[in-house]
């Protein structure tokens, strides 16, 4: 079993800011909500054993010790969209010069482009299902959807049509051996998304 547990909210993300390689910390309500998504997933696994991978990003690293997860290895591989140019924009003021822009149908200049995320989320992929136990990984809420499409077959750009929010918990699995979303965006206990 694969859990996704996006880290919990910072000032750029409740704003709506593009954060890919920005350090940022959480903001006092995403602090809380990265602990009920550790008793969330407590609730939710059990004390079944679990490698635990996480992003390098503070706010992820950070959401994981306040989750109560010990992590077994901080990767790269599991670092947010690259922005470039982008980076702690919004996407209405990216739409001031480039009307519709989204990071699913656009370039992001001197980003990260669409081929290489899915290529990322592929290689993470297949290392999970290598691991042969349950997984849970600390990333952001981008590149988990691209995760999340990744696992089911799918392009970086079948990433739209998931929701994350914040200290979000996923569980991705199996049906005799077909890729599945068992669920999506759980909210951590407590928490209430319009």
């Amino acid at each position: 079993m694969l859990y996704l547990l996006r880290h919990g909210q910072t000032e750029w993300s409740e704003s709506g800011q593009h954060t890919g390689r920005t350090d940022i910390d959480l903001t006092p309500d995403g602090e809380a909500g990265a602990r009920k998504a550790g008793e969330l997933l407590r609730h939710l696994r059990g004390d079944r054993p679990a490698v635990v991978l996480s992003s390098p990003r503070t706010r992820a690293v950070r959401t994981a010790e306040l989750a109560g997860l010990t992590v077994d290895e901080v990767t790269e591989d599991l670092a947010e969209w690259d922005y470039g140019d982008y980076e702690g924009l919004t996407t209405p003021q990216i739409r001031e010069t480039v009307p519709d822009w989204t990071v699913w149908t656009h370039p992001c200049p001197n980003g990260e482009t669409a081929a290489a995320i899915t290529e990322r989320a592929a290689k993470v992929v297949a290392r999970v299902r290598e691991i042969g136990q349950d997984v849970v990984l600390i990333g952001h809420g981008h590149f988990s959807r691209v995760l999340i499409s990744a696992w089911i077959g799918q392009s970086a750009e079948f990433g739209v049509h998931f929701g994350l929010e914040p200290a979000g918990v996923s569980i991705l699995g199996d049906e005799r051996g077909v890729p599945q979303i068992e669920r999506l965006n759980i909210p951590a206990y407590g928490e209430t998304h319009a």
